[in-house]
């Protein structure tokens, strides 16, 4: 399946992963093949934030991102990224991922460091008018109060793993909710996916990892798997979703195809 006629974005993938190194222009050969237009590429620290600009120079269809993943608790650390993205703002089109994981972090004073760094970047993101592209695993419901709390307006919600109750509150702050193929294999994003509006849906696919099969390398060319399974759930023409999620992507980080 191509998907044409509308600007089809992949808002969430780490193509600088090293697992791409080998054969990383196939990769976006075949996304570009499969019709996706433009691919956000996040990133974990500061090696990834540096060669997302550097690959976003080589690849037009890249758009780099740079972020701090949410359980790195250092401060200097969150200090240095902060500073990379204001001196590159200008090649940058989000601040991800960056958030909260009370998955992995157990320990209150922990997750204290933890919502701090992630306001940091919150503040960020408002102070340099850019997307924040938020991980929030097992801390949805905090992440959300969080954003909400600091009056941030630019975001998105990546693979939220949350129940739709606790995504309303973003939703109707205008926040959009990013899913990705492993939506097929999953009851959680299945149900978010049927009770939240599609005018607050996006599409990612989160290469390398949450692709339709587990254990198998995910690639952008992916998207689509996301796109009709949303069409699936909501009933909807496949076209339809195409056009909803290319609208919701323009809202959010406006033209991706020229900058």
């Amino acid at each position: 399946m191509i998907l044409r006629k509308h600007n089809t974005v992949d808002v969430h993938a780490h193509i600088c992963d090293s697992d791409f190194d080998d054969d990383r222009a196939d990769v976006l050969a075949r996304a570009r093949g499969a019709g996706v237009e433009a691919i956000v590429a996040v990133g974990e620290n500061l090696g990834d934030a540096r060669k997302n600009v550097e690959l976003a120079g080589t690849y037009d269809m890249l758009k780099a991102a740079a972020g701090l993943y949410p359980t790195i608790l250092d401060l200097d650390q969150a200090d240095a990224m902060a500073a990379f993205i204001r001196r590159n703002r200008p090649h940058l089109v989000a601040i991800g991922e960056v958030g909260l994981d009370f998955w992995v972090i157990k320990e209150a004073s922990e997750r204290e460091l933890q919502k701090a760094i992630f306001k940091q970047f919150v503040e960020l993101s408002k102070a340099l008018d850019l997307p924040v592209n938020v991980h929030s695993r097992s801390a949805g419901r905090h992440a959300v109060s969080l954003l909400l709390e600091n009056n941030a307006t630019r975001v998105q919600m990546h693979a939220f793993d949350g129940k739709a109750g606790t995504a309303l509150p973003a939703v109707e702050a205008g926040y959009f909710f990013s899913i990705p193929p492993s939506v097929i294999r999953s009851r959680q994003k299945q149900k978010l996916v049927k009770q939240l509006p599609l005018s607050c849906l996006l599409v990612e696919t989160d290469s390398p990892v949450l692709g339709p099969e587990p254990n198998v390398r995910n690639e952008p060319a992916n998207l689509i798997v996301a796109i009709e399974a949303i069409a699936r759930i909501k009933a909807v023409p496949r076209e339809a979703v195409v056009a909803a999620v290319a609208e919701n992507a323009q809202r959010l980080y406006g033209d991706l195809s020229g900058c």
